[in-house]
């Protein structure tokens, strides 16, 4: 750590704004990820965050490859139903910072959050110690819901699971939603290493939900050393479709048939099987009022606006590409027959048009491959830089896109705002729009949008 790291001459105060803040911490450590938790856990400490979880909240913690955000949507709307007050955590985030801590379903003020920032701020030069932007503001988010008595915890692991800062509470329920390859330079380069640092999350005795029907060895030895309980997906619980608007989710001890909720049933059977094998108290009506209710910006997320249909979603890797495709065909063939039957006259057939950017450590090869050979109708695809520093080049969405389609269909823009603006030109009302390959391309194409409804 350096001296400069700890000095608090440019650090802002109480009266300071959010990006201040924000701007702040992203600059006083060495870098944005250093996963371990020897830094954290004297500053958590020391804000007594780890003891009031201990003692006053039920925690639910999520860890997984993809479907996380789904998952802790779904589990703090169910308990919120039920009348729990209720703490969600999620990263990162789309618009707003907000985003990311809410209690009973309400983003935080900046108020809190800055309240927060300066009491974690101080515990950290107390201790001495550099943290990360990541670790910052998830002890700040932590201490918000200590302070505001929740009673359940609902959160969103970041990285991994083992020495994500989020392992710093101790879960009572642990639900890994499933693991395949992805951080390779964090977490390992195979699916054993990758499910070893998942299952850091378990704690002796707990109840583990695995939501996929395949469990990597290193998983089972990490149930089998903690002497845990698992309910696995296919096993011990699974989910039918009965048609367009209900379907059936049954365990050892129950079937219910339940209305379908605007997020992907396989991480909704997830979080119900979590909320069941918990002892809290939710009920079916607070589960169908959940459901019905539920929503999550990014996740297959259908809007009409402009003129234009739009689907965004944040699938940024292969199987996040799977579970997109696997709603998204279906929905292609409703759109299909809408628009087939309208009364408008369009001088040519519906198509998909992308609005398409990723961050360059992913597997953008692997990403493009699936939905340019899933047989959906693409026309076109918008591409552009997003504003971040792991972004993929221009240069190198057009090198690896050119591989699968024809170069007339790859339209280059310096910013993703101009993409945005481009395919919203560029297409027919009949047209679908799909934003995807990152957290950021949809933060940045929603910000575009609604820039463009300011003008």
């Amino acid at each position: 750590m350096s001296d400069s790291s700890l000095s608090t001459s440019n650090t802002p105060t109480e009266h300071s704004s959010l990006t201040e803040w924000l701007d702040y911490m992203q600059q006083i450590h060495v870098s944005a990820i250093d996963m371990g938790l020897s830094r954290v856990l004297p500053v958590a400490e020391a804000l007594g965050v780890v003891q009031s979880a201990k003692d006053d909240a039920y925690v639910f913690t999520v860890a997984g490859t993809n479907g996380k955000g789904s998952t802790t949507a779904v589990i703090a709307q169910m308990c919120q139903a039920a009348g729990y007050k209720t703490a969600l955590y999620q990263s990162p985030h789309l618009s707003v910072f907000n985003e990311r801590v809410r209690i009973n379903g309400e983003m935080v003020s900046d108020e809190t959050l800055i309240d927060a920032f300066s009491k974690v701020e101080a515990a950290r030069l107390r201790c001495a110690l550099t943290l990360s932007f990541f670790e910052m503001t998830t002890l700040a988010a932590l201490l918000i819901f200590a302070e505001a008595d929740c009673d359940v915890w609902v959160l969103e692991v970041g990285l991994g699971g083992r020495l994500d800062v989020v392992n710093i509470i101790d879960p009572d329920m642990a639900v890994i939603t499933n693991i395949a390859i992805d951080h390779v330079d964090w977490l390992g380069d195979n699916i054993e290493d990758i499910g070893r640092e998942k299952a850091g999350i378990l704690r002796e005795g707990i109840t583990l939900v695995y939501g996929a029907t395949a469990m990597p060895a290193s998983v089972q030895q990490a149930i089998d050393t903690h002497k845990a309980t698992c309910y696995q997906a296919g096993q011990d619980f699974d989910y039918r479709e009965v048609d367009a608007d209900v379907w059936q989710y049954s365990n050892a001890a129950v079937t219910m048939q339940l209305p379908r909720p605007a997020l992907s049933l396989t991480n909704t059977t997830n979080a119900l099987s979590a909320v069941l094998a918990s002892p809290l108290n939710i009920d079916k009506k607070a589960i169908e009022q959940a459901l019905q209710t539920v929503k999550l910006a990014g996740r297959f997320d259908y809007r009409e606006t402009h003129n234009r249909h739009w689907l965004f979603d944040v699938a940024h890797n292969e199987q996040g590409v799977e579970f997109l495709l696997a709603q998204l065909l279906p929905l292609w063939q409703q759109h299909i027959a809408k628009q087939d039957g309208s009364e408008q006259v369009t001088s040519k057939p519906a198509s998909i048009k992308m609005l398409f950017s990723m961050l360059g450590d992913k597997d953008i090869n692997k990403v493009v491959q699936r939905l340019t050979e899933a047989g959906l109708p693409i026309s076109d695809w918008f591409i552009a830089e997003i504003d971040y520093p792991r972004a993929a080049s221009t240069e190198q969405l057009q090198s690896i896109l050119a591989s699968y389609v024809d170069s007339a269909q790859i339209h280059e823009f310096k910013r993703l705002s101009e993409a945005t603006d481009a395919v919203i030109n560029d297409s027919q009302a009949q047209d679908l729009i799909v934003v995807c390959g990152s957290f950021h391309t949809i933060g940045e194409a929603l910000a575009a949008i609604a820039d463009d409804d300011l003008s």
